[in-house]
């Protein structure tokens, strides 16, 4: 029982991160039902950022989340206002297409800039280790899963008690409609962006703190595995991104921990695969039937 504990935290630590990630899927998804497949890259110049921040300028942790989350919420409104308002009125596929291609543009800046190698990541907190019995968790641990609750609770704040989030909730159901009672459809799809895109580089910065490596390809797994707990959860529903984020990384431990680590990755496909047949809305989505 002990042992199950153990992977428990272990598994709530990784699937807090895929939860701050999936937020991003499904807050644009609830605005423009779009995939921003460029969202994990995005995560992963937050790591780069707050890597750069620590070795140059030496500031602290509180310091440094705060500039990364600014930088890549500014990185997001930005590339939202090229590269997907201009497609606003397009097929979603080109947009999708558009996503995909600028997913690779960041992966292939950033390995011209900064390199192809992996780095190691500057340890600013004390990774202290406490112990109940046969149960552990570090002060890293820890950091992760505080954080990441914190900028959840903040997120379900914001939208669901600020004049910002009201607006937020109007555009998601319907666009038009917000747009004759006074609502800027454009402002709050560039908000939209600068909250997920804060979310996933205070997620970048998180486990360049946990696993003490980052490399410009660390965004694309992540990433595709915060999109599976977004649908997963519900894609377009906040609280399914949270619970799905932290669902698929407690499966991922459990199957490492009791089954076999190589297959890890191809069952959370698999549960994709399998959602998209049995529930396409999710868990905690909601079926929504077309008039025609």
């Amino acid at each position: 029982m002990e042992a199950f504990i153990q992977q428990l935290i272990n598994g709530l630590s990784v699937g807090s991160v895929y939860a701050l990630i999936a937020l991003g899927y499904t807050m644009v998804y609830g605005i423009i039902k779009l995939i921003n497949f460029a969202h994990g890259d995005i995560y992963m110049i937050g790591a780069f950022v707050s890597y750069f921040m620590f070795l140059n300028l030496k500031l602290n942790i509180f310091v440094t989340l705060a500039l990364t989350m600014f930088v890549t919420a500014f990185l997001g409104v930005v590339i939202e206002k090229v590269a997907y308002k201009p497609l606003r009125n397009s097929p979603r596929i080109t947009a999708l297409i558009t996503a995909i291609a600028m997913s690779y543009l960041l992966q292939n800046i950033m390995i011209y800039v900064v390199g192809p190698e992996a780095r190691s990541f500057p340890q600013i907190v004390q990774n202290k280790t406490y112990t109940l019995g046969n149960i552990s968790i570090n002060q890293m641990e820890i950091w992760l899963l505080g954080t990441s609750l914190v900028l959840m609770v903040l997120l379900q704040l914001i939208v669901q008690k600020t004049k910002m989030g009201k607006a937020m909730r109007a555009v998601s159901i319907d666009a038009k409609a917000a747009e004759l009672m006074g609502i800027n459809p454009n402002t709050i799809i560039s908000f939209t962006f600068l909250l997920g895109s804060a979310l996933a580089g205070a997620g970048g910065l998180l486990v360049g703190m946990y696993y003490n490596t980052i490399d410009p390809m660390m965004g694309a797994t992540p990433g595709l595995k915060a999109f599976v707990a977004a649908v997963f959860g519900g894609i377009g529903v906040i609280p399914g991104a949270m619970v799905g984020g932290l669902l698929i990384g407690i499966i991922e431990v459990m199957i490492s921990a009791y089954g076999n680590s190589m297959i890890r990755d191809a069952v959370v496909y698999l549960i994709l695969i399998l959602i998209l047949l049995i529930r396409p809305s999710g868990l905690l989505g909601k079926s929504n039937k077309e008039k025609v």
